[in-house]
């Protein structure tokens, strides 16, 4: 199938990312976002997300008259849906394992259904719908399949409807989009070849078709894989703080064995994916998912672990205490604070009495409502009772205890991360507390 046009519809880590590689490829692009204020920065030549080497490739793509941004789709051969799928339930209502069993997050397709509507009006006999949006298994052949066919044209006969899940890693989203094996899932075979076609303009891994409630499931199932992994590595650091072992050294050593590769312990899981996708099946079939739904439910609590170790390094007493947050994104090196374990930290502490400065080196002018946000370290150091790492960001690793030190009176360190070399810090005069590691372990 050839493809003179495409419409994607969502501009976010992963449509702009889409959108400008296919207009880099020499493909006409209509960039869709429903925000206005996204679409006048892109319009304007700036960038509203932190990907490495994207500002370059955004760039290029307009600089060719390829890519077009707009605030409503048009015609179009192919139309791509990147637009999120986030909860019903905020995380701050189900921090708890009762909340948890009380109110399960259920998938909120919201976004999937109004870019669905958008597209109907433009569908025309022959063109190709593709959904990556994560979504719960039957979504493409159920939900999508039905708005769509409001035409009056049916999916499968008429027009081609695939599923194809994102697989890519923040951080390196703009060469695994091109790198990596990429999933086709259509609700016929000439709709799994038609998706085929179109990810063959860029990418240069293997494109495997199968049927899109498999590619839905395929998608779900990676994410859930390593929630699941992350889990009991969690657990595996609360046990090691009760029996007095260092769980950095345990986990090196077990995974000396062949056939074991423990994950690393930290305040949580976050990010758009790992943490959500599992309740996706939670919510689909909640009797066949015990494993999936106590993982969720530990690494949810993990937050609220955190605060228990800050709270002892302070010796119980958290209420007028003022604690240096050193990291806020969900994850390394990146700017991305969506479900972030360590945003849910500064807000327990703060629900606690304590006094937050959150420093996130890589978005400095994060909208996060009722959060302390510093300029820079200097300012969330000044003052400090307490200096909580929450996320190995390379800034952040770079840092000099002794310069460290001279910026602050605190001489108390929890690291969630095993970031920081604990004897260099101790030699420089601050007590280091580790996460996963028991009293008698340091």
């Amino acid at each position: 199938m050839k493809f003179n046009q495409i419409c994607v519809l969502g501009l976010g880590y992963i449509g702009l990312p889409t959108a400008s590689t296919f207009a880099t490829h020499g493909v006409k692009v209509i960039g869709v976002d429903v925000n206005p204020q996204v679409v006048a920065t892109l319009q304007n030549g700036g960038l509203h997300i932190h990907e490495p080497g994207l500002r370059t490739l955004v760039q290029a793509a307009l600089k060719s008259g390829n890519l077009v941004i707009s605030e409503a789709p048009q015609e179009a051969d192919a139309f791509v849906i990147a637009v999120p799928t986030p909860f019903k339930t905020g995380r701050q209502d189900v921090r708890t394992s009762e909340g948890l069993d009380a109110f399960p997050p259920k998938a909120d397709l919201s976004y999937v259904i109004s870019a669905a509507e958008a597209i109907v009006p433009y569908l025309r006999r022959g063109n190709l719908v593709v959904l990556e949006s994560t979504s719960p298994p039957a979504t493409t052949t159920g939900l999508a399949s039905e708005i769509l066919e409001r035409t009056g044209l049916k999916a499968g006969d008429d027009f081609h409807l695939a599923y194809s899940p994102e697989r890519v890693l923040p951080g390196q989203i703009l060469r695994e989009l091109i790198e990596n094996a990429r999933v086709v899932g259509g609700v016929t075979q000439a709709s799994s070849d038609a998706a085929r076609d179109l990810y063959a303009i860029f990418v240069r891994g293997d494109i495997i078709q199968t049927t899109a409630t498999t590619a839905e499931m395929v998608k779900l199932m990676e994410n859930t894989y390593r929630d699941v992994n992350i889990a009991i590595a969690n657990e595996f650091a609360r046990l090691a703080d009760r029996f007095g072992i260092d769980v950095w050294e345990a986990i090196s050593l077990a995974n000396r064995h062949p056939r074991v590769e423990i994950l690393r312990p930290g305040p949580g899981v976050g990010g758009h994916c790992i943490s959500v996708d599992p309740w996706f099946l939670v919510e689909a079939a909640p009797d066949l998912t015990p494993l999936i739904h106590t993982s969720r439910k530990v690494n949810d609590a993990q937050p609220q672990f955190v605060v228990g170790l800050v709270r002892r390094a302070l010796d119980g007493e958290l209420a007028g205490k003022k604690i240096a947050a050193l990291g806020l994104a969900y994850k390394p090196d990146v700017d991305d604070l969506r479900e972030s374990p360590a945003v849910d930290v500064v807000r327990l502490l703060m629900a606690e009495g304590a006094k937050v400065a959150a420093y996130e080196p890589f978005k400095l002018d994060a909208d996060l409502p009722g959060i302390q946000l510093a300029p820079n370290l200097d300012s969330a150091l000044q003052g400090s009772d307490l200096l909580l790492l929450l996320v190995a960001h390379t800034p952040l690793r770079q840092l000099i205890p002794g310069v460290v030190a001279a910026q602050t009176d605190a001489r108390l360190v929890v690291d969630t991360v095993n970031l920081w070399d604990a004897p260099l810090w101790e030699q420089a005069g601050f007590t280091v507390v580790r996460l996963g590691v028991g009293q008698a372990g340091r």
